[in-house]
């Protein structure tokens, strides 16, 4: 026996090594402590390295268990479920093709490819399946390899798909993970075995399954199920447009950079962006519309929407105005306090909405109004003298977090509002199990946004993020379903673009760097993606350009 010394939420804990072990296993130590936990608890960091809960510690150290309350200990989880869920579906359905497709209705959307639709006993045979998998606690053993062999092992089992993304790996480590005779290669981690997986559900949901993890306030129960038509509409019109251009996977993309025939792409795509501004336009004109409201989550391309929006309605013969809600922010002494003590300044109380809403209401019934305008040096609101008054054909543009929140223009009839949200909804996948999330394409947009025009780090970005999210969560996405129309702002060429700029910033930070854990992960799907280097084509007024540089409509 040997002892080793670990720290655990600030406890030190001593662990004894029995003689003939290498150390002791991670997920023995969680076992005992996990009541301790809010959610299931998935991974560790140790020494801002994350580890598998199968790592056996061998020496004095300090572990942070990460659960399901975290997005990194979620990730894992959710993966794992996906693991699962694939096994069942080989096991019930031979020559079927599943695939991951995005995040949907508080879960994973995915699609089942049979040569008939899905039905509820076909969601009720999945289940049953996967609690049989669950049950047997099969071990997901992980196979660390090289790329050359990784193809093979693959190539081997039919795998193709997967063999011709390893191709593209940069970093010559594959991990393979093999649980009961399958094999899948994913560039996340997972749990030990299938037995960890102790809440789930599936709904049927249009012409796939949602899969359900637990939720964030009980672990013991499935997170809600809530439908979203509109925001499923744009994902599967995204995903048709994908493959109308031949762009579906990474791959694909990648195929197309080699043999330079990405123009064609990036001007299809931004025809496509320019084809739905026009057609916003002509329903804002048709509907009479007198306000219009638009609301995004970060980085989604919100302030070149705008823009090139004002364009179409001009085309329209409208004359639009902008207002800023910046300059309707109470004084910051009046601003409330989050959960933190900090200002609030995403809270939609930070808005002086009796103010707003009066001049909104005067403006629309043709009085003229003085525009205040907020001094963010000394954070107070001051009167400018400038005057402002509108004709009957002059909609009012307005975009920020709270767009489509129905407190920030209560006083105006909802018949003269159009609302929008505008996301960057990933239309390509590394393959059909490895999904590339929303939130890690809007993270590596604004993270180039940031340096390129604001001179902040990586770093910064990173470590800012969760505030950020917190504020979606709580502002922005409760209300996405009350638009009249949702733009998907995303390209499915950029990340090849973006990457050139991101990856040298996030190669910057070192292991010692707090943040050193999310651009670890950044970079382990960014390794897929071919450099597109040449933006020659990327035309001015293109959304990109409000990240990269070089746009004609936003400053």
């Amino acid at each position: 026996m040997r002892n080793v010394n670990i720290k655990i939420n600030g406890e030190e804990r001593q662990y004894q090594i029995p003689k003939g072990c290498s150390g002791i296993v991670l997920e023995d130590i969680a076992k005992n402590i996990e009541d301790d936990y809010k959610g299931y608890i998935a991974l560790a960091d140790i020494n801002n390295k994350l580890r598998e809960l199968s790592y056996s510690v061998d020496n004095d150290c300090e572990v942070k268990f990460l659960d399901t309350s975290s997005a990194d200990g979620l990730r894992v989880y959710s993966r794992t479920v996906s693991f699962v869920f694939i096994m069942a579906c080989n096991e019930l359905y031979k020559d079927s093709r599943v695939v991951i497709e995005h995040s949907l209705s508080n879960g994973l959307y995915c699609e089942v490819h049979l040569d008939r639709e899905l039905e509820e006993k076909d969601v009720e045979a999945i289940k049953e399946k996967m609690m049989s998998i669950i049950n047997n606690d099969y071990k997901i053993e992980k196979i660390s390899t090289n790329r050359e062999e990784g193809i093979q092992i693959f190539e081997s089992y039919g795998m193709y798909e997967k063999a011709q993304l390893l191709k593209y790996k940069e970093y010559d480590d594959v991990k393979i993970y093999k649980c009961n005779n399958y094999i899948d290669h994913f560039y996340g981690y997972m749990l030990p075995s299938t037995g960890y997986i102790k809440t789930f559900d599936l709904k049927l949901y249009q012409k796939g399954i949602i899969v359900l993890g637990p939720s964030e306030n009980d672990k013991t129960k499935p997170v809600e199920f809530k439908p979203q038509p509109k925001l499923a509409s744009v994902y599967q019109e995204a995903e048709l447009w994908s493959k109308l251009i031949g762009v579906d996977k990474v791959t694909t993309l990648n195929k197309i950079i080699e043999s330079n025939d990405y123009s064609e792409v990036i001007r299809t795509v931004e025809a496509l962006h320019e084809k739905k501004l026009s057609q916003i336009a002509d329903m804002i004109k048709d509907q009479e519309k007198r306000v219009i409201l638009i609301a995004a989550p970060s980085s989604s391309g919100k302030t070149s929407f705008a823009h090139r929006l004002s364009i179409h309605l001009r085309v329209n013969s409208l004359k639009p105005v902008s207002i800023s809600l910046d300059d309707y922010f109470v004084n910051r002494e009046d601003t409330p306090l989050d959960e933190f003590g900090n200002f609030d300044f995403e809270s939609i109380y930070a808005i002086d909405l009796e103010r707003f809403n009066k001049d909104l209401k005067d403006l629309l019934d043709g009085k003229e109004i003085s525009l205040p305008k907020f001094n963010f040096k000394l954070g107070i609101r001051e009167e400018t003298g400038k005057k402002l008054k509108i004709d009957e054909n002059q909609p009012i543009i307005l975009e920020g977090i709270h767009g489509l929140n129905p407190m920030l223009t209560s006083a105006i009839p909802d018949e003269d509002k159009f609302k929008i949200y505008i996301s960057a909804l990933t239309q390509i996948n590394l393959d059909d199990h490895n999904r590339i999330p929303t939130t890690d394409l809007r993270l590596i947009r604004r993270m180039v946004r940031d340096y390129n025009f604001r001179g902040y780090s990586a770093e910064k970005t990173i470590m800012q993020w969760d505030s950020v999210r917190r504020g979606e969560k709580k502002n922005i996405f409760p209300y996405q379903e009350e638009a009249d129309v949702i733009f998907n702002s995303a390209c499915v060429y950029e990340l090849a673009i973006l990457k050139k700029y991101a990856k040298p910033l996030l190669e910057e930070i070192d292991r010692s760097n707090p943040s050193y854990i999310e651009a670890n992960r950044l970079l382990k799907f960014l390794q897929y993606f071919i450099e597109l280097k040449d933006t020659s084509d990327i035309p001015s007024t293109s959304i990109l350009r409000e990240f990269i540089g070089g746009s004609k409509i936003v400053d």
